[in-house]
């Protein structure tokens, strides 16, 4: 294989992407990129996804200054997946909440 692999990205376009704090492993978010979303966060080193919502790119932390500086970028088994390990400078989740996983189900 040559060159940087990348993600399969699915029919929409789209691969989820899993938040990771780097210095202590916990989640942080899952999030979607599309192409767009995978190289800026390769080329800037921070983490960049597409919104479905609002059908454009977003880097976070752009505006809240909560950014994620990208540590290492993964990938899954199938290519399917997408591992960000990151240092984030605030919450992740839009709540204030460092992770958006904190509702406990059982």
């Amino acid at each position: 294989m040559t060159g940087t692999p990348e993600p399969s990205f699915d029919a929409n376009g789209l691969v989820p992407a899993v938040v990771q704090d780097a210095a202590t492993g916990e989640v942080l978010m899952v999030a979607h990129m599309n192409r767009e979303a995978w190289q800026a966060t390769l080329q800037n080193r921070r983490a960049t996804f597409y919104s479905r919502s609002r059908d454009e790119l977003w880097e976070k932390g752009a505006t809240s200054g909560n950014v994620m500086a990208v540590t290492d970028v993964l990938l899954d088994c199938d290519s399917d997946a997408v591992l960000l390990r990151v240092n984030p400078a605030g919450p992740a989740c839009h709540t204030g909440a460092r992770s958006c996983f904190f509702n406990r189900a059982t």
